[in-house]
């Protein structure tokens, strides 16, 4: 275990390299039509700058873990660092759609391994007495970088261009790597360990398949559209013959014996609806403060950026709290957090004030952080120190799939919605109906009075949809709290002097 002095350097070098990574899973999003425009591409075609990232960075996760184990830690986590850095100068350069695509993937490919190996890195030097303080430090960054990202990417792109969106990662990755190769030493890593081509080959059909139909599904109208019930099929059938060759293997490529874990298998279903209620909101807010409440881009962001400033407070507090009366107690606080915040935002109406919004908004900062911190730490330190690399793959692999899910779902939901609430709001609204006479002064016709009252009719439905949309979320979230009591925190609290062997004995 290294010293103190380059334990700091080390926390620092994984933070940086965690945030940029998160930052850019979201940072693109605001700036995309500015870069649609500048390669010329059509909406369609610039959905898939988005797209790649996340593909690549899911089939590329569980990679990321065997690459640890065979290779090492301290060499897989500098390779990542250079790549995803170089990825996104290339980004930042790119003169046209394909090379704008290309670059992503490889920006996803590397960038795959900096989340989950930099939580491993960070267990493994730092004295068991401290995992609560740096994972508190390590979730800043993957809690907060999604929140932020949208923000400093509009920021980027209206005062500089689109391109510093991807150059702002060139300086941070470099700090980074240099960090990371002055304080981490040359870990053990197993040159023995065969690689499984089988398992890998099918987990990243199910994954890529399941991200894509996840993808597609909106526009090609889900499982109306022939494409979308056959990647459906074919990632379910990936998927049962990965578990099947799992489970028969002598080396499988991902040891399902994780999940006999108690506390493993019970992190792997909380993290998955962490992954949804984080990032779908994350989605959903900006839309409705901009077309629903009719704020400016720069006020919704200021919002936003309560949301993260609060996140940061609370993964302060949530360190401490946790020391002081354990993990379950701060994620149960966590989880009500978020979903009481998701449920006043489902009563949110035109009409809300923006002090309301403002406050709803900080307590939705606390919900994350109480929750993953310590959920961070409860999910590994029951498993023996080798299965650490692999399993906190799979949580982050878990995660990612849950926020596909979560975003996928809810814009779903919000299109349909949208729609049904308004063929209610005009079922009666007819041109024989006096009350619309009355609301635009005179008989209806192609005039800016009708046309603007259809408008705001559109605008009341879009509005009850993103209602509905927050609820069913805030329900996820209720739905899923007594799984914390199934979690086992003996193994967390740190030992007191003198109790080590009586821990090690539970």
């Amino acid at each position: 275990m290294i010293d103190s002095g380059r334990r700091v350097l080390l926390a620092i070098a994984t933070i940086l390299a965690t945030m940029v990574y998160a930052i850019d899973s979201t940072i693109v999003n605001v700036a995309l039509p500015n870069i649609q425009g500048t390669l010329q591409a059509t909406q369609d075609q610039a959905a898939w700058i988005v797209t790649s990232y996340i593909v690549v960075s899911a089939i590329s996760t569980p990679l990321s873990g065997w690459l640890g184990m065979r290779f090492g830690l301290r060499l897989v986590l500098s390779v990542a660092i250079v790549g995803f850095t170089l990825g996104s100068v290339l980004c930042g350069i790119a003169t046209d759609l394909t090379e704008m695509v290309v670059f992503r993937m490889i920006q996803g490919g590397f960038g795959a391994a900096l989340v989950p190996l930099s939580q491993v890195v960070l267990l493994r030097e730092f004295p068991r007495e401290q995992h609560g303080r740096v994972m508190a430090l390590w979730g800043m960054g993957v809690m907060v970088g999604p929140i932020i990202g949208p923000t400093l990417g509009g920021w980027l792109t209206d005062e500089y261009s689109w391109r510093w969106a991807f150059y702002i990662n060139l300086p941070l990755g470099v700090l980074a790597w240099l960090a990371l190769v002055s304080a981490l030493p040359k870990g053990s890593s197993d040159g023995h360990r065969p690689f499984d081509a089988t398992g890998f080959v099918l987990l990243s059909l199910a994954v890529g398949l399941f991200q894509f139909m996840l993808d597609r599904g909106e526009t090609k109208d889900w499982f109306e559209s022939g494409l979308i019930v056959a990647m459906s099929f074919g990632s379910a059938l990936a998927l049962y013959m990965f578990v099947v060759h799992s489970l028969t293997s002598v080396h499988p490529f991902v040891d399902v014996h994780l999940f006999k874990d108690r506390n493993f298998l019970v992190s792997v279903a909380l993290m998955f609806v962490v992954g949804m209620t984080l990032l779908a909101p994350a989605v959903l807010l900006p839309g409705f403060l901009e077309q629903i409440k009719r704020y400016t881009a720069a006020q919704a962001g200021v919002l936003l950026a309560v949301r993260g400033g609060t996140a940061i407070v609370a993964m302060m507090l949530g360190a401490r709290l946790t020391a002081r009366v354990g993990p379950r107690f701060t994620m149960s606080l966590g989880i009500l957090a978020t979903a009481v915040s998701l449920a006043l935002m489902g009563s949110f109406s035109v009409d809300t004030p923006a002090h309301v919004v403002f406050m709803v908004c900080l307590v939705a900062g606390f919900g994350g952080p109480f929750t993953f911190m310590p959920l961070s730490l409860v999910s590994l330190t029951t498993l023996p120190d080798r299965a650490r690399t692999e399993a906190g793959v799979l949580l982050t692999l878990v995660r990612n799939i849950g926020s596909s899910v979560g975003v996928s779902i809810a814009i779903a939901m919000l299109a349909r919605g949208t729609q049904t609430s308004r063929s209610h709001l005009v079922e009666h609204f007819t041109a024989y109906d006096i009350g619309r006479w009355i609301a635009v002064g005179g008989p209806p016709g192609p005039d800016a009075e009708t046309a603007g009252l259809v408008g705001e009719i559109t605008r009341q439905a879009a509005g009850i949809a993103y209602s509905n949309d927050f609820y069913v979320l805030a329900l996820c979230s209720f739905v899923v709290l007594p799984l914390v009591l199934l979690l086992r925190t003996r193994h967390v609290a740190p030992p007191a002097p003198g109790a080590a062997a009586a821990a090690a004995d539970h």
